[in-house]
């Protein structure tokens, strides 16, 4: 054997770069990028290479760069591991290779994966633009803000009709006063309308219209709004189909969109699932001690937020389970939920209310 401190010991293995002849030991670096391979020394002596001549089809160079952008080594890179199994695998530009003659691709080479690169980067903006869980998400956040500021708008119609009629009672019906306001050409037709007196000084002919305009835009931000919420419950009912079934569309939707996207939606335990959306309780819970929030989004399916305060923990912990349960059905092709399985759930909630009537004696 060759007394070099370099190598630990040589064998013969059928290679034609090297006259079949490879020195092999753990000082090896495997060097590969989109387009070739080669195994290298410590002292940067190429031992071996292997070339892809395919690079002028795009499709193909596509691949290859959707390959190392995914961490996957590439066929040539493959070979090269097999001949060479303690040799240390670094991808072009990593830290830690030696300098040597790498087969760096040539210029015409490079112009392809230029035109490869403006093709990968085309599909991907047409991905996401096809992906559910952005349009979900912008549909459902678009949403929310414009609920926001219609709750607003709202609450200042409510305070500017009863600055001129403070009779008036709206705690049944909020949302219908702004119609009112509409259907009526002035004050005192609203005041029949509402069924109480006139005050004895009313808004003048300007503040009138402008009262009447405001109503306007809140009818307007109401029904722009319904159109929306409409839009996230056909795409949350397809997307999510046995989620929705279960949890309502827009709950799914939010629980889908929490979590960032439905694939990693289905990965979360039941645990994480049912505090999704109490991120900060739950985190406060971890560095203060205080006590650890018992649910999150889900709190707004009436099954929790109507039920005892006792039980809300217990029925929280079982529609988690449930909604995760759902929530991989729908993700990974399982058979989507019917109603009778729906069904089922909320005979459990019912148990589950009958079993605590009462709360715990402390």
């Amino acid at each position: 054997m060759k007394n070099n401190s370099l190598y630990q010991f040589l064998f013969y293995i059928p290679n034609k770069s090297f006259n079949n002849r490879v020195l092999l030991d753990h000082h090896m670096w495997l060097w590969y990028d989109w387009r070739s391979a080669a195994v290298s020394d410590s002292d940067g002596n190429l031992i071996d290479v292997e070339e892809w001549d395919g690079w002028k089809d795009t499709d193909s160079v596509c691949t290859r760069l959707d390959m190392i952008v995914h961490g996957a080594m590439t066929p040539e890179a493959e070979r090269l591991a097999e001949r060479f199994p303690s040799a240390r695998v670094l991808v072009h530009g990593s830290e830690g290779l030696p300098e040597a003659d790498w087969p760096l691709p040539s210029d015409e080479a490079l112009q392809a994966v230029d035109k490869a690169a403006i093709l990968l980067s085309k599909r991907g903006v047409d991905a996401a633009a096809g992906d559910p869980d952005r349009r979900l998400e912008h549909i459902l956040r678009a949403s929310d803000e414009l609920r926001s500021a219609y709750v607003t708008i709202e609450g200042r119609l409510v305070e500017w009709v009863g600055l001129f009629l403070p009779e008036a009672r709206f705690e049944k019906d909020r949302t219908g006063l702004a119609k009112k306001v509409i259907d009526s050409s002035s004050l005192t037709e609203l005041a029949d309308a509402l069924q109480i007196g006139m005050p004895p000084v009313g808004p003048t002919d300007a503040e009138w219209n402008s009262l009447h305009d405001w109503a306007v835009s809140v009818w307007e931000i109401k029904n722009r709004l319904n159109a929306m919420e409409d839009v996230v419950r056909e795409l949350a009912s397809s997307h999510l189909p046995s989620l929705s079934l279960l949890m309502g569309p827009i709950l799914a939707a939010r629980l889908c969109t929490e979590a960032h996207g439905r694939a990693r939606l289905a990965r979360l335990p039941a645990g994480t699932m049912q505090i999704l959306g109490a991120e900060k309780a739950f985190f406060s819970h971890l560095k203060t001690g205080a006590p650890s929030p018992k649910h999150g989004h889900i709190f707004m399916h009436p099954w929790i937020s109507r039920s005892p305060r006792w039980t809300r923990g217990k029925i929280a912990r079982m529609v988690a389970a449930k909604a995760t349960i759902a929530a991989r059905c729908d993700a990974y092709g399982g058979a989507v939920w019917d109603q009778s399985t729906v069904d089922a759930v909320a005979a459990k909630v019912e148990t589950i209310r009958s079993e605590n009537s009462q709360p715990n004696r402390r």
